[in-house]
């Protein structure tokens, strides 16, 4: 049995994923690495428990001492690196955890990784010669787009906060490794993930918590930001075929092609809410929608341009926005 380490698997995407992996891929052993900080919850995670092929560890990625461990315990074959700080608003009123969980963390992973995988630059150690280290990362790190245009894998990175920032300097990181020491590596860069088991401080959940609860439901500036919304399940066939078909080396950006402004996702759920779970006084939750002092730094559109992974791996989203906010907002009012 292969042994797959997946960090942050505790979090709203690594939560999504390793159900997924561990049903699909009985013969991968798999290793949930995540210091359940306020982002992280085992309770998303009951489909695993009990499963053959998967273990959680409580522990931080910046601790080399363990990390080092793990490898030696389990025999590594795999890195799925998701865990990071991922909240731009946090990173703005405290960016020092975000340099310390994206920069330094994932410098550990990979350095970890080499040392138990290689024995020199560019030369695997015998039986170690399909181990790979794939990185999750973000849209973000292109900065942000006019009215027309889409983010390419060659696009030049011009990160905005120091989220986007600590990010862009991880994926630099796993560059390097790949450049300089020729470890087996890939990256995707992802779009807006929304669904089920989303941290309640992101915009979609936070549209369906307070309306249901009948407050306010704020929204930035003037709500035409443009985001590139991409079903959660389809990221995590996006990792999968990366991770087991993409070039060495190489980035895919993985995005769903359904930019929506934020005015349209808040009016849109708040009519399905509206037509799933009628308010008792027969008022409409969009009369709940008030807008607030935008934040700073706040980019104005992103969108991607997923040609890449859908000609070379053949990987394509099977849900568009208005299935899978229907498929979200269902899963909410479920709990």
């Amino acid at each position: 049995m292969k042994s797959i380490l997946v960090t942050g698997g505790a979090g709203f995407i690594g939560a999504n994923f390793v159900p997924y992996f561990v049903e699909k891929y009985p013969n991968y052993k798999i290793i949930n690495l995540d210091l359940l900080t306020y982002a992280g919850d085992l309770n998303n995670l009951q489909e695993v428990v009990g499963a053959r092929n998967y273990e959680f560890v409580k522990g931080d990625i910046c601790n080399r001492e363990l990390v080092e461990y793990l490898f030696e315990k389990f025999d590594i074959r795999g890195v799925i690196h998701f865990a990071a700080e991922s909240h731009v608003d946090n990173s703005i009123s405290d960016p020092e955890i975000f340099i310390k969980t994206n920069v330094n963390g994932t410098f550990t992973l990979l350095d970890v990784a080499k040392k138990y995988w290689m024995e020199a630059p560019f030369k695997y150690k015998e039986g170690y010669e399909d181990c790979r280290f794939h990185h999750i990362s973000t849209d973000e790190v292109y900065g942000t787009l006019g009215e027309t245009g889409l983010f390419r894998e060659d696009t030049p990175y011009a990160p905005n906060s120091p989220y986007s920032s600590s990010k862009a300097s991880s994926d630099l990181l796993v560059r390097a490794y790949f450049h300089t020491y020729g470890m087996d590596v890939t990256t995707s860069n992802c779009s807006n993930n929304y669904g089920p088991k989303q941290h309640n401080e992101k915009l979609i959940p936070t549209i369906i918590r307070k309306a249901l609860a009948g407050e306010n439901i704020p929204i930035y500036g003037d709500g035409k930001n443009i985001r590139d919304w991409l079903y959660v399940r389809d990221h995590c066939t996006g990792i999968d075929l990366v991770y087991h078909k993409g070039r060495a080396g190489e980035t895919y950006n993985i995005g769903g092609r359904n930019e929506r402004d934020n005015l349209f996702i808040v009016n849109h759920i708040c009519a399905i809410l509206d037509a799933k779970q009628p308010k008792q006084d027969g008022s409409s939750y969009k009369d709940l929608i008030s807008f607030v002092k935008d934040r700073a730094g706040h980019d104005r559109r992103y969108a991607i341009d997923a040609t890449k992974i859908e000609t070379e791996l053949g990987w394509k989203a099977d849900e568009n926005f208005e299935t899978g906010i229907e498929l979200t907002i269902d899963w909410y009012l479920k709990r």
